[in-house]
């Protein structure tokens, strides 16, 4: 082995050497204490004005619309703002060209709850509970009634149907949304339990086939910029645009997640990656990449490192 080789796990040379991983980076560690969540209380850093449009919107309970390159924490913005305000898991919905907002407020497994009344039938036993197969999706349990709100995180907008946020305008304007199915029930019935979105199992009463919050939710909502809205969505947001850090704040971030240490050594790095990028090019995640990987060993040059995991986020592979 040579010197400073200790970082290959892997060789290419068909030889069994079972060994201990080492850490992974502070960002890809899974296994929170909630069963189905990570850990996301990671350090986030904002500036004082970015905050500030944050607090108009908290003010306001207005969804807050981030805009931004790949890879500037439009994501990561609603887990700081949840870890910090103590709202608890952030509700996601990740948005693509499929989505409809039935999917976000709840879904209904009609074929489900057919075939267990019909087996149930067949054993002489009662009509299954239909609260059963209904189950609030990440935005429907944001609105149930609490007396402190929920964070919801609206993944990637701009990639969902050009109608998908004026469908949103109704619901955020309300605060409310009816579920027909439980609506049509009759007057005893009028309460039924309900699974939320989630891995912890809880239930919640909707009276009516009724959902409608007390404390209007935390929304956040990210866009990449792929296409404009509707001027109706825009006036009902609060709209912040982080912009791409400069070589000061890409320290502070390096030294906010791998430790003022990291800091040592790294120029060539930071000064390849700022010469690299270009608007929407390349994301910050990749320099801590590259800065965890040459703290961890690894024996290549700026360039080489770099190539190895700074891909631009543009064009062809």
């Amino acid at each position: 082995m040579t010197e400073n080789d200790g970082w290959r796990l892997f060789r290419g040379d068909r030889e069994v050497r079972p060994l201990e991983f080492p850490a992974a980076p502070p960002w890809r560690q899974f296994g929170g204490t909630e069963p189905g969540r990570r850990a996301r209380h990671r350090p986030y850093l904002i500036g004082r004005t970015e905050a500030d449009v944050v607090s108009a919107a908290l003010h306001l309970r207005r969804p807050l619309l981030v805009t931004g390159h790949p890879g500037t924490g439009k994501s990561s913005l609603a887990h700081a703002i949840a870890h910090e305000l103590a709202l608890g898991p952030v509700l996601q919905w990740p948005v693509n060209s499929r989505s409809v907002l039935k999917d976000a407020l709840y879904g209904y497994d009609a074929i489900g709850r057919l075939r267990e009344t019909h087996l149930l039938k067949e054993r002489g036993g009662p009509e299954p509970d239909i609260g059963t197969f209904v189950r609030l999706g990440p935005l429907g349990t944001a609105l149930v009634p609490r007396d402190r709100p929920r964070m919801l995180l609206v993944d990637e907008l701009d990639k969902g149907d050009v109608d998908l946020p004026n469908d949103l305008l109704t619901v955020f304007e309300d605060g409310e949304f009816e579920i027909p199915e439980l609506s049509r029930l009759p007057d005893t019935q009028a309460e039924v339990s309900v699974l939320t979105h989630g891995t912890d199992g809880e239930r919640v009463v909707v009276e009516r086939g009724l959902v409608r919050c007390r404390e209007f939710p935390v929304v956040v909502i990210t866009s990449n910029g792929e296409r404009d809205f509707p001027p109706a969505f825009l006036r009902r947001c609060v709209r912040l645009d982080l912009p791409d850090p400069d070589e000061e704040r890409l320290r502070d971030i390096v030294a906010a997640h791998l430790g003022e240490e990291a800091l040592s050594g790294v120029d060539d790095l930071l000064y390849a990656f700022l010469n690299r990028r270009a608007p929407g090019e390349l994301a910050t995640d990749q320099l801590l990449n590259a800065v965890f990987l040459r703290k961890g060993g690894m024996n290549l040059d700026a360039e080489g490192l770099l190539d190895a995991v700074l891909h631009r986020l543009g064009g062809a592979v």
